[in-house]
């Protein structure tokens, strides 16, 4: 069997003999190059693995941080941390679910469905270890999140135990070689990336419950993306956010869904609105990666920059196997795709050093609510007609007008209000006088995520398929839309972790003595941070108007890309109108007084500004205290006086 495995696939079953995720991580002795063709060999793999995994988990293997942002207390899901000065990007998290250890295993396992980024995962082989733990071989497929690089893909052994205090453990890492994985045909589309040891511990309390703890170490092979892309791949906070927050946060969602503690309206099943946006989700990443082996070709491409048109004649639209909606699909699905910077210049070239920008959250908000800014209505209706009636007429033969009118109906979101699906009703009428009275209403299922500023997302995303007002529950999805990823820096991560460590030494600062400065370098307090927007949008076509629809799809994907443009330089705080959101209400002046005493005693007790780099005065020096990233603890002393009656 292990032959086999070696044979067909290339790869060699052994560990680095130096793993350098860190210099004091626990490292494999050199005696661990081990022949695939002896299964104890991959034991001592799994155990070193598992050694690995527990000193990052619970141990000082890895210099962690607090998450920046993430404040711990009682509304928070857990607690959150990345890795300083450790070779890879890794993160770590901590919290309390109510639910057994072994559901919150299978859930764990079951990748692909709590990471949207995974495309696939196989599990190739399995066995028994002699100790009573199970030993897998898997090939991990993820998207890429832009059309900019290439997708990753993994092989790794991972490993399923119990430890003799009862605590389950499921650790994995990669194994080392070449192989291409089930598909050799698809392998020129992925970059084999490493991952360090990983995995979850998941203790039973006696309460009830779990303690979780789970530790994401990736190696992601920045040196493959564009230099412009490279902190998506080079920071810890990225991976924690699309990872290890989402994989807590997800199994907190089950669980309170499970008790009952989450209810939605009648017929609102959480599973089919799981399972609705993760088609969502999933048909959206497949049209940004194109992969051949789902039938994708590319039909244009006239830079990295411009448009991409790729077309789809396998596509199948149906989320079952037997679906009662078949949508037969005459010659397939066309997909225009782009992905480009966001920053605001008054120039149209690209500048070396940017302004300061829209955040993707203001901006992905903007575009929910104001719709009729960007998209042209007889696009919508065009693929709305399609995929109701089958008819792939060519768009402006029924000509309709947009009553302005977007009615948002909620379905339902995650319990931290991160995600949001609901269903869009856009209004409209025939020009035709025959047909003036009657209506055509556009649906669009649509999902929304990170649109909340103060909450720590990865990214922003604007996701919409049109539906049939009937809404069945496998009804076909051709999901488009948009995703806005902030492109921080490296050393962003380095200033984050000196404000950390800063709040962390407020002890030894409030000591007395002489005031001192304990922070070397200033974080910007409004940082210079770009975004990638990547944007897809997807029309089914007949085999005889291909090119009217490529065409089509062009041009109104470089009119969105325009119209977003305009958006982003309006709404900055650097554009010709003030920025897009609620206003805010005018606070009182002791407020500002407040804040002005609570920054003055800062200063002058630890010798640093907390408001860097320089104090901000009126509105937003409220506002900025107020969004502070560390927790601020004020304490005011006042003499009573007590009046003592003679006896």
């Amino acid at each position: 069997c292990f032959n086999i495995i070696a044979a067909y696939f290339g790869i060699a079953l052994q560990a680095s003999t130096n793993d350098a995720s860190c210099d004091s991580v626990v490292t494999t002795p050199p005696h661990s190059l081990k022949d695939a063709n002896n299964p104890a060999g991959l034991l001592s793999i799994a155990e070193g693995t598992l050694k690995e995994f527990l000193s990052k988990a619970t141990g000082t293997a890895v210099d962690w941080v607090q998450m920046p942002g993430m404040k711990p207390g009682p509304d928070s899901v857990g607690i959150f941390a990345i890795s300083q000065s450790c070779s890879g990007v890794a993160a770590r998290a901590c919290g309390l679910v109510s639910l057994e250890p072994t559901k919150i295993a299978e859930i764990l396992k079951d990748r692909p469905s709590w990471f949207r980024g995974c495309r696939n995962l196989e599990v190739f082989t399995m066995f028994r270890a002699g100790n009573g733990g199970t030993i897998e071989l898997l090939y991990t497929q993820m998207f890429a999140p832009t059309t900019l690089a290439p997708a990753r893909d993994f092989w790794t052994l991972r490993y399923t135990t119990t430890l003799e205090n009862g605590s389950l453990v499921v650790c994995e890492r990669s194994l080392s070689g070449s192989g291409a994985g089930p598909n050799a045909a698809a392998a020129a589309q992925f970059v084999r990336a490493e991952m360090l040891p990983s995995g979850y511990l998941i203790r039973s309390c006696e309460g009830g419950g779990s303690i979780v703890h789970i530790v994401d170490h990736l190696n992601l092979e920045a040196w493959s993306v564009p230099e412009v892309l490279r902190p998506l791949y080079e920071s810890s906070k990225v991976v924690a956010q699309k990872m290890t927050i989402a994989a807590l946060r997800y199994i907190r969602q089950i669980a309170q869904e499970t008790s009952g503690e989450v209810v939605y309206g009648p017929g609102r099943q959480p599973a089919v609105l799981r399972t609705f946006s993760q088609r969502l989700s999933r048909g959206f990443n497949d049209a940004i990666n194109g992969f051949n082996d789902d039938g994708w070709s590319i039909m244009n491409c006239d830079g990295a920059e411009d448009v991409i048109i790729a077309i789809n004649s396998n596509k199948s639209l149906n989320s079952t196997p037997n679906a009662v909606n078949a949508l037969p699909l005459l010659g397939g699905v066309l997909c225009a795709k782009a992905s480009m910077l966001i920053q605001v210049s008054s120039k149209k070239t690209l500048k070396t050093e940017p302004n300061p920008n829209v955040s993707p959250a203001v901006l992905v908000r903007f575009l929910r609510e104001h719709r009729s800014e960007w998209a042209d209505f007889n696009v919508d209706a065009y693929s709305a007609v399609s995929l109701k009636a089958g008819s792939y007429a060519y768009p402006g033969m029924r000509p309709t007008r947009f009553t302005g009118s977007q009615i948002i109906m909620p379905l339902g979101q995650t319990i931290e209000h991160e995600e949001l699906l609901e269903v869009v009703r856009l209004e409209g009428h025939s020009f035709a006088e025959d047909n003036a009275f009657l209506s055509r209403d556009i649906h669009l299922l649509q999902l929304c995520s990170g649109i909340d500023e103060n909450a720590v997302g990865g990214c922003s995303e604007l996701l919409f398929a049109p539906i049939n007002e009937m809404f069945p529950d496998d009804a076909p999805l051709l999901p488009s839309g948009f995703r806005v990823i902030p492109l921080d820096t490296k050393s962003s991560d380095t200033q984050d972790s000196l404000a950390t460590n800063r709040t962390l030494d407020l002890t030894s600062s409030l000591e007395p003595g002489p005031a001192t400065n304990h922070i070397a370098v200033d974080a910007p307090s409004c940082p210079n941070i770009r975004s990638v927007l990547t944007i897809a949008f997807q029309f089914p076509f007949d085999s005889n108007l291909e090119d009217n629809v490529a065409n089509m799809a062009h041009q109104y994907v470089r009119s969105v890309i325009s119209s977003v443009q305009r958006i982003a330089i309006a709404i900055s705080p650097s554009g010709l109108i003030p920025a897009v959101g609620p206003k805010q209400s005018p606070s009182s002046p002791e407020a500002f007084t407040l804040a002005h005493w609570i920054c003055r005693s800062y200063s002058y007790h630890l010798g640093a500004e907390l408001l860097r780099p320089e104090p901000p005065v009126g509105d937003s020096l409220l506002k900025n205290l107020w969004q502070h990233q560390d927790a601020i603890l004020c304490c005011s002393l006042k003499v009573r006086q007590q009046c003592y009656q003679k006896i």
